[in-house]
């Protein structure tokens, strides 16, 4: 069968210390397979744009901040993420430099500014693949990483990646 992912971006607004990340919490639609966690920004890719674009249009439709500085930090593979095993791939970004100030909430949940370690920490509900490429996000390491997250019935089966 051809891998056919949904394309998505998921990007991690930080603070000027670079010490906090602007989360979402999925908390506002209780059909949303993301509820109850709290997650990046970001979403699908449309025809029309590419990946930066896609980014910048999300974190403007999701918090209100128009990005002037990002990174990709890495891509995600997610074989059978889907609610209905869909495959995705995704591109993480670091958002470093922005302009305004996000809204207390979007239309997907409550958005808040929370400390890197306390999503690193395992502090905040996220899901549980997040755990294994959040410390390559946010990390000193200048080289993408790009990794393979399988799932099945809602977890991850296994992860592996590499910089490059």
């Amino acid at each position: 069968m051809p891998y056919t992912p949904i394309l998505a971006t998921l990007g991690y607004v930080i603070s000027g210390d670079r010490k906090r990340v602007l989360l979402v919490h999925r908390n506002a639609r209780p059909e949303d397979p993301h509820q109850g966690k709290w997650n990046g920004l970001g979403g699908k890719i449309e025809a029309d744009e590419n990946v930066a674009a896609c980014l910048r249009r999300e974190i403007f439709e999701e918090a209100g901040l128009r990005v002037r500085d990002m990174a990709l930090r890495g891509t995600v593979s997610w074989p059978g993420f889907g609610p209905h095993g869909e495959d995705w791939l995704g591109f993480i970004f670091l958002i470093s430099a922005y302009e305004g100030e996000p809204p207390e909430q979007n239309a997907e949940g409550t958005l808040a500014w929370h400390p890197i370690s306390s999503l690193l920490e395992g502090a905040l509900p996220i899901w549980e693949g997040d755990t294994h490429f959040l410390p390559l996000v946010f990390d000193q390491d200048n080289r993408p990483f790009h990794g393979v997250m399988p799932y099945s019935g809602g977890h991850p089966v296994s992860w592996t990646y590499e910089r490059t």
